[in-house]
């Protein structure tokens, strides 16, 4: 015969029930972690938007998909900080070690803006090891521009 054991004379406290507070319940999170990313080829693009508060470097494969992306913002800076080149080249550099481990290894640069951190995100693309192939500048010019206002009388 089994025996079972006395239940303890202690109470239990009631289970916290999510409509007794009044709020809402949340739900667990699936998964938890991100998933690796690995690039279909070794050869990819590198964006770099620069203006004048902020720059924003993005990985992409071949086909433009894209692998990985930084900015200051994700480096920890904020503010008028974000705009330095200094902190461009920490976003670049962070987001190109994410590249290189996706697979990367040969890049196309294409830069557009004409932000202070534009040339410091070119160059931590080329110190971080990875290959540069090609770089082009993207800047939309004004070819003729908008129409100028008639001329004011006095």
């Amino acid at each position: 015969m089994t025996e079972s054991k006395p239940q303890s004379e202690v109470p239990e406290a009631p289970a916290k029930d999510s409509k007794a507070s009044g709020k809402p319940a949340k739900a667990a999170k699936a998964g938890g972690r991100k998933k690796k990313i690995k690039a279909p080829s070794e050869q990819g693009r590198a964006y770099v938007q620069a203006t004048f508060n902020n720059t924003i470097v993005s990985f992409t494969d071949a086909t433009g998909k894209v692998l990985t992306w930084g900015s200051p913002g994700t480096a920890g800076f904020k503010g008028t900080r974000k705009s330095t080149p200094y902190a461009a080249t920490l976003a670049t550099q962070k987001a190109a070690e994410q590249a290189k481990q996706a697979g990367l290894r040969t890049v196309s640069v294409f830069v557009r803006g004409v932000g202070s951190g534009r040339d410091a995100a070119i160059r931590a693309i080329q110190s971080s090891g990875l290959n540069v192939t090609q770089l082009k500048d993207m800047t939309p010019i004004p070819h003729n521009g908008v129409r100028a206002k008639k001329p004011r009388r006095v």
